[in-house]
């Protein structure tokens, strides 16, 4: 019987990545590993022993310690030195496929896993991601067999309630600054602008929304063209100032290879 072989995608974007831009070398190696090692699962939870990191990698026990404790602090995974699980915590949100196929193999992969406190984290991380996830029953060791997570029908009625509440907040409390920048220099707001605000507000943030409004304006253009830059700048992954000013840099950099090229060739 032949073994199925496995892959994991590894998204274009992650080497402009504003927290994978400023790793060493050797993070980036190490960060790539623990996406795609042959242990790695569709749940992002994993049995992964430090003896087979060192096989793997190359590196020794002191470095496979270093670099783990080093993820850990930048919030991006967890490591249970008993079970020897790791937790990928952004796994879900940029590789997770909400698909009935898909789900079946995570509550496979959950009900396997010996550490409850990240199962529950999972589960709590895909409700606010909006996944639908059926009652999965974990083991639990503190004195209780197991512990039932149902998100059925009612609580998905519930989740539907916080994110129209969450929804109505997000309207009450959007950055008064880009509003305001909107008013002064493109009109009123009503309730249909007031929501992309704090779209692009959410995808992006609040200063690079004025930025983005502030180029639309030096070039005499609408509010529809800072739309376009601020699309421009999301398939980027542009999150700060710094994020817009750095692809500046890069553009002006390729203009003036263009204009070296053009020049040699004359």
């Amino acid at each position: 019987m032949n073994k199925v072989a496995k892959y994991r995608q590894i998204h274009v974007n992650f080497w402009q990545d504003s927290f994978v831009l400023d790793l060493t070398p050797e993070e980036k190696y190490f960060y790539l590993y623990l996406m795609t090692n042959s242990k790695t699962s569709q749940c992002g939870i994993y049995e992964l022993p430090k003896k087979v990191i060192e096989m793997e990698t190359g590196y020794n026990r002191e470095t496979v310690d270093k670099l783990l404790q080093r993820f850990i602090d930048y919030g991006k995974i967890k490591y249970n030195e008993a079970t020897k699980e790791i937790f990928i915590l952004n796994w879900a949100k940029y590789n997770m496929i909400n698909s009935s196929k898909v789900m079946v193999c995570i509550k496979k992969e959950l009900e396997q896993v010996k550490t409850p406190e990240f199962v529950m984290e999972f589960i709590s991380r895909c409700q606010k991601l909006g996944y639908k996830t059926d009652t999965i029953s974990i083991p639990y060791p503190y004195g209780i067999d197991t512990v039932s997570i149902d998100y059925g029908e009612e609580k998905e009625q519930e989740q539907e309630k916080e994110k129209e509440e969450e929804k109505e907040q997000q309207h009450n409390n959007v950055d008064d600054d880009a509003v305001k920048f909107y008013e002064r220099n493109f009109g009123l707001v009503n309730d249909f602008i007031r929501e992309k605000i704090v779209h692009w507000c959410e995808d992006l943030s609040d200063p690079v929304v004025i930025e983005a409004m502030k180029r639309a304006l030096t070039n005499q253009k609408p509010f529809g063209y800072a739309e376009g830059i601020m699309r421009n700048w999301a398939s980027r992954n542009v999150k700060t100032l710094d994020d817009v000013y750095a692809l500046d840099v890069e553009f002006e950099n390729q203009k003036y290879k263009k204009s070296s090229i053009d020049w040699e060739a004359l």
